[in-house]
């Protein structure tokens, strides 16, 4: 196979019309010629971090969409499948992203359950994390989202990042507003990333300290605006990530719109692309081709360096996009699950005030973390919702064995009517809802429970649902019609039951993220996570 087309290269900071020739899956030369081109040809973009399982594909289906945005390899933590299935969750991610001509490149999850707090279907201790750092397609420890453990030096995630570094591996990070001596402790232990900085003076003092920084930009927490400017300060010390991107998204885009965005900005475009497809393979040592002789042939022809519309995607020396059309095939997927949640009725879900101050969850938009919110009632007995002050309720139902739901309350969903359900509920993937009657909440949670998982909304007898077959939080259906489908279902939240969230389905998920100050809500109770301990939905203000 013979590519001709403008050359770009990016350490050297040149670009010339070339003749790249491939012959099997490697570069064999690159040779200048005299005629101009109209087309570049440059190397793949990386995401640095992402749970596929949160674009509700497997990874097989990830990758089909990927390709059509110049996407040749992801850096991913598996926590959320390894949540629910433990080791053998992280064995069938393997397994699948294996059967298709993409470069996937998997950690070891240290943190699972991100916390004890939660109750989470498996767990991955000292002893399974050792036995998973033995396997050759792991090739790093992700994320350690314990950071006050490995700031109190606790035994066992000390353990864990011991095993890591006696392999002489990355270890990436998680450490949303940490700052000053703790940071140090924390960046001391040996974690060399992190993708959770949401400002630019967060930023800055992570890679002062020597960190390096992931720019985020999923379907919820959007962080580039703020932390764009380092891009001509720091291009060295950093890489793009999308964390979770549902699967309309990726269908949109991927790391190709941070890139178009950045160059539009007026960032340097050597710059930008190092960051992209360059600094993941030498912070992780991945096998994916850089664009040279010798190299694997990863590489995407694109119409020219502002749009960076993909014109052809290659990998491992094979066109895996090309004509606006992906050229993985869909493969079936056998499904597998741990789900063990009754059907439940409307009166399990009843909120009993004993006070007149609550706590509430107070979402931001495009944001992970939340706000401590007071909101005073003058219920006497059950209370539900307040519409008129946008004040829900929340739940989550432990999936894993028979419980009672934890209930509290929220503000910023802005729903109308209605309720949404999720399974996706990171880390530990219990059933969480937000809705405006107990009744719709039952209703939307008794989808999930039939299905053993998916997302779902209702408004009256009105009902949507994607069932999650794989584990509860994906699909073993085509990434196209998954991709349809959540977008109906997302459409309908904001349109019909009024939402005002950009991604109401991704907010849902990370509301029981305890990990994400400032409180969320486990299957054991509301949760401060700035102190890590539970409190009372019942203020004791009064």
């Amino acid at each position: 196979m013979k590519i001709t087309a403008n050359y770009v290269d990016i350490k050297n900071k040149i670009i010339f019309p070339a003749t790249v020739e491939v012959i099997g899956s490697k570069i064999i030369s690159i040779s200048k010629i005299d005629t101009p081109q109209t087309t570049f040809i440059l190397p793949g973009f990386i995401d640095a971090h992402v749970h596929i399982e949160s674009s509700m594909l497997v990874p097989s289906e990830f990758a089909r969409l990927a390709v059509m945005h110049g996407s040749v390899a992801t850096v991913s933590d598996p926590h959320e499948i390894a949540n629910v299935l433990g080791v053998s969750g992280v064995e069938f991610m393997l397994q699948n992203a294996q059967k298709v001509n993409f470069n996937f490149n998997f950690g070891v999850s240290p943190c699972v359950p991100a916390t004890p707090f939660e109750t989470s279907g498996a767990v991955l201790d000292t002893k399974s994390v050792k036995k998973l750092l033995k396997y050759p397609k792991l090739n790093h420890l992700a994320e350690v989202m314990a950071f006050p453990s490995v700031i109190n030096n606790e035994p066992e995630i000390m353990a864990k990042i011991q095993a890591a570094k006696d392999l002489d591996i990355p270890i990436d990070g998680h450490a949303p507003f940490l700052s000053g001596d703790d940071l140090k402790k924390y960046i001391d232990a040996g974690i060399t990333t992190d993708h959770e900085a949401s400002s630019y003076e967060e930023g800055k003092e992570k890679l002062d300290l020597g960190m390096k920084i992931l720019i985020r930009e999923g379907s919820a927490a959007k962080n580039y605006e703020a932390l764009s400017p380092l891009i001509q300060e720091y291009p060295d010390k950093l890489m793009f990530c999308s964390d979770d991107k549902h699967p309309n998204d990726l269908l949109k885009s991927h790391i190709n719109s941070l890139v178009k965005r950045s160059v539009v900005l007026g960032y340097d475009v050597f710059d930008v692309l190092k960051i992209a497809c360059l600094n993941p393979v030498e912070h992780y040592n991945l096998d994916v081709g850089q664009l040279r002789v010798g190299d694997k042939a990863d590489f995407i022809e694109v119409t020219d360096l502002k749009s960076f519309k993909v014109l052809s995607t290659c990998i491992n020396g094979m066109i895996v996009y090309k004509n606006s059309k992906t050229q993985i095939k869909s493969l079936h997927v056998k499904p597998l699950n741990n789900f063990k949640a009754e059907k439940t009725t409307c009166k399990d879900f009843l909120f009993e005030a004993k006070c007149k101050t609550l706590e509430v969850i107070q979402v931001i938009d495009h944001e992970l973390f939340t706000l401590e919110k007071k909101y005073h009632t003058h219920a006497d007995g059950n209370f539900s919702v307040d519409l008129e002050k946008d004040i829900l309720k929340i739940i989550v139902l432990n999936r894993y064995e028979k419980a009672s739901a934890a209930l509290s309350f929220i503000n910023g969903f802005n729903l109308k009517s209605g309720a949404i359900a999720s399974c996706v509920a990171h880390d530990s993937h219990n059933i969480i809802a937000v809705g405006c009657s107990d009744e719709e909440i039952s209703k939307a949670v008794n989808l999930l429970v039939h299905t053993k998982g998916g997302i779902s909304a209702v408004d009256g007898d009105k009902t949507l649902h994607l069932p999650l077959e794989v584990a509860g939080i994906m699909s073993n259906d085509d990434a196209f019609e998954v991709a349809k489908k959540y977008e109906e279902l997302d459409l309908f939240v904001k349109e019909i039951l009024g939402s005002t969230l950009d991604a109401p389905f991704m907010t849902l998920s990370f509301m029981a993220l305890l990990v994400i100050p400032e409180i969320k809500l486990s299957d054991k109770g509301l949760f401060n996570g700035k102190e890590f301990h539970f409190i009372s939905t019942c203020s004791i203000e009064n």
